[in-house]
């Protein structure tokens, strides 16, 4: 395991930036080029550092706190490549994947949110101790991210999901104007405690809350 001696012998780190610079020439390198090349699959930053492949958002750790985590290493962006020391955070695997981005074949553009075929709505859920838990169906999408992002903040998603893909979604809707009424098929419980005061105003937000 790599030293954090041995690593700033090798590499200057940029935490503004974000970068990798070799500290020394060599036959590969010339001394200041960037560092490490960016996975295409995954999307990390790969450094190669004697015959070795390392993270580039776990060597930022160990070069600015002088140790390797022992968890994992999250983007708070959601960019793999973005490795600006403030853009990264320890974290356990259940955050990590609750920062998660909505996945490519998500056809409403909102984490949680799918549309139901048998029942032609839009249905919310959210993962929670490793089970699906639906939140209703909505005729319209908007009801349906409220009552995503309801859950989110009842269960303390903030904490770790600090771009909810629900409330861009709101907000986007919400500065066209387009406020409407819910019409919800089904209550949409969150069984949970704990509502941050961003939403908790809201009427919409307490509609939902109130029919868990």
């Amino acid at each position: 395991m790599i030293t954090q001696d041995q690593l700033k012998h090798v590499l200057m780190y940029d935490p503004l930036t974000g970068l990798f610079t070799w500290a020394h020439s060599s036959s590969f390198f010339e001394q200041g080029a960037v560092a490490g090349y960016t996975d295409k699959r995954r999307g990390y930053v790969s450094i190669s550092i004697h015959k070795k492949r390392y993270y580039a958002h776990r060597l930022a750790i160990l070069y600015m706190a002088g140790y390797m985590p022992e968890n994992s290493v999250d983007h708070i962006d959601r960019d793999r490549s973005n490795n600006r020391y403030s853009n990264l955070r320890e974290a356990s695997h259940q955050c990590q994947m609750r920062n998660c981005k909505p996945q490519r074949n998500n056809s409403s553009g909102v984490k949680g949110v799918s549309w139901h075929k048998r029942g032609e709505k839009w249905q919310a859920h959210i993962n929670l101790d490793h089970k699906m838990r639906s939140l209703g169906l909505f005729a319209d999408l908007l009801d349906a991210a409220y009552a995503r992002l309801a859950a989110e903040q009842c269960l303390g998603f903030q904490d770790c999901d600090l771009v909810s893909s629900a409330k861009q979604f709101i907000l986007a809707r919400l500065g066209e104007g387009q406020i409407k009424t819910p019409r919800q098929s089904q209550p949409a419980p969150t069984g949970s405690r704990g509502v941050s005061e961003e939403t908790e105003d809201n009427p919409r937000f307490r509609d939902h809350v109130r029919k868990r």
